[in-house]
């Protein structure tokens, strides 16, 4: 890092913690296609590289910002955010005791309900908002680890990373975080106990909905952090040079876009608590929502760019102001500039565990007035 040390979070991700390419002084890293590397006459690797599954040069200067963002010992990015927490969970043994939230990304809980438990992995479900159940769940010894995801995924369940971490260390068992609707920059839950932080750097890391990537940073170099590195070389999850040079990119303007987008969302959000339209605003950055207090304490700066509408009428109700909405954009993912609207039920499936009238959105860094305004007409 070329930067000083006194250099703020937002100016290490502007400039990429300072780096400039040795030979040719360009401020922006070349992308590096290769797939393998020379050695010289003596048969020695000339770069320390051998393979880019292993080790493309384009995975250093992402994996050190987010290490230097996250306050960690380490980062690797993969090729997917499911790549990323798989990876956690398979670097663990056939008959390890897990503690995973209630509300949980679908499509995770889908991966260990059927391919984790098949393989091996004890899996049970907690309230991970009160670490009183999560104590109760431990079982010392046995317990490997705790995961949690705050805010969860789509009702923005709030959990107390410090609170939950203390429990799970105390039972013996490491603590991973799921921080992708927070971001490095509301939380960094390594400085809260947490022993990893889990991206889908797909949303907010990059920010452009252009790139599929994950990354896992870690608080030590553990021997689990080992089996996760190699877990992501020999399964093959790992980036492409173009992908991780774009997230690299994305990154750089994350300090501009996340605070754009969670004002929005805190504005949004005031609007529309108790409008005739909703039932409720599902959002860590009202006073009254569960959690509010514990997401005040472990979150900076604001609450995010994620919330959830809850529209009267049941799935008929949500799913006819969606259908009206003109500037949101109907489509899955999120943390995007652009703004999303998505019935999280009805993309589920029939399996699904979230509520009927439940419309989950990623806010945008369009102008909140256009924004309010065209909730407002699809609720007429």
């Amino acid at each position: 890092m070329s930067l000083p040390e006194s250099a703020r979070p937002a100016t290490a991700a502007a400039q990429a913690l300072g780096n400039v390419d040795p030979s040719t002084g360009a401020v922006v890293p070349a992308i590096h296609p290769a797939t393998t590397y020379g050695r010289g006459p003596d048969n020695r690797l000339l770069s320390g590289r051998l393979y880019s599954r292993a080790d493309n040069p384009n995975y250093d200067e992402p994996e050190a910002l987010l290490t230097h963002l996250e306050k960690g010992a380490a980062s690797a990015v993969f090729s997917s955010g499911m790549g990323a927490a798989t990876a956690i969970f398979t670097a663990l043994k056939p008959g390890d005791h897990v503690l995973v939230p209630n509300v949980i990304y679908w499509a995770f809980r889908s991966w260990l309900v059927g391919w984790a438990t098949e393989w091996g992995l004890r899996v049970q479900s907690v309230d991970m908002s009160d670490p009183a159940k999560v104590a109760a769940c431990v079982q010392p010894g046995k317990t490997k680890l705790v995961w949690v995801e705050t805010p969860a995924n789509p009702t923005l369940v709030v959990s107390d990373i410090a609170a939950i971490a203390e429990v799970a260390h105390r039972g013996g068992a490491l603590l991973g975080v799921d921080s992708t609707f927070a971001t490095p920059v509301h939380t960094q839950p390594i400085s809260l106990g947490a022993d990893l932080v889990m991206h889908s750097a797909t949303k907010y890391l990059n920010g452009h909905s252009d790139v599929i990537a994950g990354s896992v940073t870690t608080r030590a170099l553990t021997e689990h952090w080992e089996r996760i590195r190699t877990v992501r070389v020999q399964s093959g999850t790992v980036l492409g040079p173009f992908e991780a040079w774009l997230l690299l990119r994305g990154m750089r303007t994350l300090f501009v876009r996340v605070p754009a987008q969670s004002r929005n969302a805190q504005r949004i959000a005031e609007h529309f608590a108790g409008h005739a339209g909703i039932e409720a605003v599902l959002y860590p950055g009202l006073p009254g929502f569960p959690g509010h207090d514990v997401a005040a304490r472990q979150m900076r700066g604001g609450f995010g760019g994620m919330l959830s509408l809850r529209v009267k009428g049941g799935a008929p109700g949500a799913l006819a102001f969606i259908g009206k909405l003109r500037v949101w954009k109907r489509a899955t993912s999120l943390g995007g500039v652009e703004s999303l609207a998505e019935h999280r039920a009805s993309i589920e499936g029939p399996q699904s565990g979230t509520p009927q009238d439940l419309v989950r959105m990623s806010v945008g860094i369009e102008d909140a007035g256009d924004l309010i305004s065209d909730l407002e007409q699809a609720l007429a």
